[in-house]
């Protein structure tokens, strides 16, 4: 090839027997191609890629580079080698010298007929398919064009990129994968691209517009076209036309307009509906009722049994006219002239021409609709399992009704409160009570510390909060509990708090008691948050210090909010964001404690809110009430219940979420629980879906309570319930 014997970059034995250069005879630097002229200074190799093809020279792989090189200098013999001693040897031409040479030059001087066409000729075919082939496509000839090897490395391009001062417009052909130099003109015109400006040099986009057609009057027109035929030809369409229309009239279809009548048309109600309409169309025969024969009370001389006494007639009259079997009362008559006339005749002849009037003129269609089609289809409860289906256990020890209970972290003990003034800890497998402790009052709450690292549990009896070290377990856990109360250093000046931290007399430590939260007013709720460090509790007071925060590891107790909005029910924290839900009478409040603000208040239509619980996901709240309803909220979706449940015929005591599987379950003073499969998937286009899947009874009604509270165990779908007989039931 003439393009390609004469780069420099060529190994001295593909120059064989070609004039070497003398050591005066150097390289010139040559002037940049864009102050040279255009068709001087286009190589064979350049002008290939301006008209499309692919110099064979440009490919990385020196075999390959050296192989077609030097077929083609032996091929085109000695004016290839004319024309790369020239090459070589010329220097810096001057402008004159390249217009002289460009006039002598002929244009066949340089035939490139001989260099490798490698167009690929594959089309618009996608070359993802050729990524499994050693080749990228076919020549003219349908010889394949085989991929360059591409042995190097990451680090080898990175030299050769900094060795390489054309690295940065040298880009790659995908058709046929090997790598072209841009030319100066090439990156101008990039570069000119890039910019938003015309390919072209010579091109002027500010050109001033020439108007073709001005305002002035000329006196030959644009176009002297003649006028057609059908100008002056009456149109047969039009006749055609023209003759229908006259037809028309004279048939009486179309009729000239008149001046409408002032005067109001009046239209007989009682007329035939037109059979055109839409339900005319249909008919719909409508029989009269049969009415049923007359008997012996519609006689004029009844028998003497049908006939009233005197006490049935005045029992007759007391009566509503919905309540009577019969709307008259039988008479006898002893001959049929004697019978008077109806004595309501007139009036309900009346009542008859009134409903006729005020009755809808339009016959409504009736629809067929199957009741089994308005159930939901709802999947079996055997698809949802697993889920508490029969009673296990029975845990009894306690004398009175059991308020509260709470699961540890791990699912091995159980803790229990009640009003017989002791707290009983017991161990769920084999229902055995490990331990009990009297605190001396009811226990109105308790709450085991969800930290797996932190054997404490909080119980909420009359004005105090206990932390009690149950001591079960783990020694070693135990102890570390104990060293971190322990660790704790009072600060030198001690701040003005709405409670008060004490210290357990020894004699109270030896019985699990290790901190004393005194309150001024009675603890009714306790809930602990889910790191473990902070607690909430309610009280019994009405005004802004109802809820109480406090943090176990600096021993501090603050109260959040500066007014009330009502008497708190209960309290829960948000599993995964600083939120705080604060559910009182007749709304559940969403405070964000980071920000102190309200996020959202949520309505449940409730008249009296009972109990609380948040979804392990956060996104998902229900809520129980006294008057039977189980209110289900989705906060992404509205500050209105999403699915209302009345499936107790009691007022509803606890309701509680399963942390790992798709339940939820309610407990009422009707003594039973109810467990529901509350699926709630990541699509939020898809709505949760509800069903209920069993109902657990066994607990027997007290003093007209029946299930107190209810918890589900942290690995197991088993529930725990305890109810007014002073039992604790769990079912699996």
């Amino acid at each position: 090839m003439a393009g390609a014997c004469g780069k420099p970059h060529l190994s001295p034995e593909s120059l064989s027997g070609k004039r070497r250069l003398e050591p005066d005879q150097e390289l010139q630097p040559q002037e940049p191609p864009l102050l040279r002229d255009a068709d001087s200074s286009l190589s064979d190799s350049e002008e290939s890629v301006f008209s499309g093809l692919e110099d064979s020279g440009s490919d990385s792989s020196e075999d390959y580079t050296e192989e077609v090189d030097g077929a083609d200098c032996d091929k085109d013999g000695n004016r290839t080698e004319k024309a790369c001693g020239a090459q070589v040897q010329a220097g810096p031409p001057g402008p004159r010298t390249e217009e002289e040479g460009a006039l002598t030059r002929d244009e066949y001087e340089e035939d490139s007929s001989d260099e490798e066409d490698i167009r690929n000729t594959v089309g618009n075919v996608p070359l993802a398919w050729y990524d499994d082939f050693p080749h990228v496509g076919y020549d003219l000839d349908g010889k394949r064009i085989y991929k360059p090897l591409r042995t190097r490395d990451e680090l080898d391009q990175f030299l050769d990129k900094m060795d390489d001062p054309d690295f940065w417009r040298t880009v790659q052909d995908k058709m046929t994968g090997r790598d072209l130099r841009l030319t100066d003109e090439q990156v101008v015109l990039v570069q000119r691209l890039q910019r938003g400006q015309f390919g072209d040099l010579g091109f002027n986009p500010y050109e001033p517009v020439v108007d073709f057609f001005s305002g002035d009057v000329m006196i030959h027109p644009v176009t002297n076209r003649p006028a057609d035929k059908r100008s002056f030809i009456p149109s047969l369409i039009e006749k055609e036309k023209v003759s229908r229309m006259v037809h028309a009239i004279k048939m009486g279809w179309i009729k000239p307009r008149r001046p409408q009548d002032p005067t109001p048309t009046f239209y007989d109600l009682w007329a035939q509906e037109d059979p055109n309409a839409v339900l005319g169309r249909h008919k719909m025969h409508v029989p009269a009722p049969k009415l049923a024969l007359p008997g012996h009370a519609e006689s004029y001389n009844p028998p003497p049994e049908y006939l009233p006494t005197e006490e049935e007639r005045l029992a007759w009259m007391q009566q509503e006219p919905c309540e009577r079997k019969l709307n008259f009362l039988p008479q006898k008559f002893s001959s049929l002239r004697t019978v008077p006339a109806y004595g309501r005749f007139i009036q309900e002849r009346f009542e008859r021409c009134l409903d006729l009037y005020l009755c809808p003129r339009q016959r409504k269609m009736r629809v067929n609709v199957d009741p089994e089609d308005l159930i939901p289809k709802l999947p079996r409860p055997r698809d949802l399992q697993p889920f508490p289906v029969c009673q296990a256990l029975v845990y009894r020890g306690h004398s009175d009704l059991v308020r509260c209970l709470s699961v540890s972290p791990g699912g091995q003990w159980l803790a229990s409160g009640s009003d017989d003034g002791s707290l009983r800890l017991w161990e769920v497998a084999t229902a055995r009570c490990m331990r009990t402790v009297l605190v001396g009052g009811v226990v109105r709450s308790i709450a085991w510390n969800p930290n797996p690292a932190i054997c404490l549990v909080a119980v909420a009896m009359g004005d105090a909060v206990l932390l009690l070290n149950p001591a079960l377990g783990d020694r070693l856990l135990v102890g570390s509990t104990d060293q971190l109360l322990d660790a704790f250093t009072p600060p030198e000046e001690p701040t003005l708090q709405p409670a008060r931290w004490l210290e357990a007399s020894e004699e109270e430590r030896q019985g699990g008691l290790r901190l004393r939260i005194c309150h001024s007013k009675p603890v009714t709720q306790v809930t602990w948050h889910g790191r473990g460090d902070y607690l909430a509790v309610v009280l019994s007071s009405p005004g802004h210090t109802q809820v109480l925060i406090h943090q176990l590891s600096r021993r501090r107790s603050q109260s959040p909010f500066r007014r009330s909005h009502g008497q708190v029910q209960c309290v829960a924290f948000h599993p995964t964001r600083p939120f705080l839900l604060v559910a009182s009478q007749r709304s559940i409040r969403i405070y964000h404690l980071l920000r102190q603000e309200l996020t959202k208040k949520l309505m449940p239509n409730c008249k009296w809110v009972s109990s609380l619980a948040v979804h392990p996901a956060g996104d998902n709240i229900i809520c129980g009430s006294y008057d039977s309803k189980l209110v289900w909220f989705d906060l992404d979706l509205s500050t209105k219940p999403y699915k209302v449940l009345r499936h107790h015929k009691k007022a509803l005591r606890a309701v509680a979420f399963h942390p790992r599987y798709p339940l939820f379950a309610s407990g009422s003073d009707d003594g039973s629980v109810i467990v529901c499969h509350g699926m709630v998937y990541n699509d939020l286009l898809q709505n949760p879906l509800l069903v209920p899947v069993k109902v657990l009874k066994g607990h027997t009604l007290t003093r007209d309570l029946g299930v107190l509270d209810v918890a589900f165990h942290p690995t197991q779908p088993w529930i725990f319930s305890s109810g007014a007989d002073g039992t604790i039931r769990l079912f699996s």
